[in-house]
């Protein structure tokens, strides 16, 4: 009599519709697999979120720096034209002292020329000095006959004249100097005024031809 091996004779269950069952192990890593995905997506989410805060980051401070820089370069170019401007006032303030301690020598040589000294090497002497006073912007201004402009002009004499219609000048005791618009010393002048009660040209010019007509036709008449 043979003995029976337990177990060989049990079969596996299956279920009612015949299909077996699957392993419990693959329906877990489906059961991971999802979770996975829903993960990394997230993460690439998060990534993107990530950069574009820094990006922003970045833009913002991108600009900031450019309105510093623009700031600067600003105050760069202002500073540049106050010294130059601070370079141009100084040169011209150097010069005008340099011409103005050289008048009373061009003084001297104008004196010497009305007077006819101006002569031999003074002359060219005199003539070297006037052209480089010229070229570093030294004008002399004054003449005879122009209308008093206190100014310009200081005037030294008064007196009264009857062929002027207007306070005039009409000696020029010393020229005046200027550098470019700015008068370093005004002319000194002497000046005459219409005579008190006199009137003006044209005025008595008109009554004259007027009584010249009144004349002619009483003649004719």
């Amino acid at each position: 009599m043979s003995e029976e091996t337990p177990g060989f004779d049990e079969k596996p269950e299956v279920p009612a519709d015949g299909t077996p069952e699957e392993p419990k192990a693959a329906e877990s890593a489906k059961d991971e697999a999802a979770p996975a995905g829903d993960d990394s997506a997230a993460q690439a989410l998060g990534q993107e979120t990530a950069l574009l805060a820094q990006l922003d980051q970045a833009r913002t401070a991108l600009t900031e720096r450019t309105t510093d820089l623009q700031r600067l370069q600003a105050e760069y170019q202002n500073y540049r034209r106050r010294v130059d401007r601070d370079r141009i006032t100084v040169k011209e303030i150097a010069v005008a002292s340099l011409l103005t301690e050289l008048l009373p020598t061009l003084d001297d040589i104008g004196r010497a020329r009305e007077h006819g000294e101006l002569v031999g090497g003074f002359k060219s002497v005199a003539e070297s000095l006037e052209t480089v006073a010229a070229k570093m912007g030294l004008h002399q201004f004054g003449k005879e006959g122009e209308p008093f402009d206190p100014t310009i002009h200081e005037a030294l004499m008064h007196s009264y004249a009857p062929d002027v219609t207007e306070t005039t000048c009409v000696a020029i005791l010393q020229p005046g100097y200027r550098i470019g618009e700015r008068t370093i010393r005004p002319a000194r002048v002497a000046v005459a005024e219409p005579q008190p009660g006199a009137a003006p040209k044209s005025e008595s010019s008109e009554g004259d031809a007027s009584s010249d007509k009144d004349a002619d036709a009483a003649d004719n008449g």
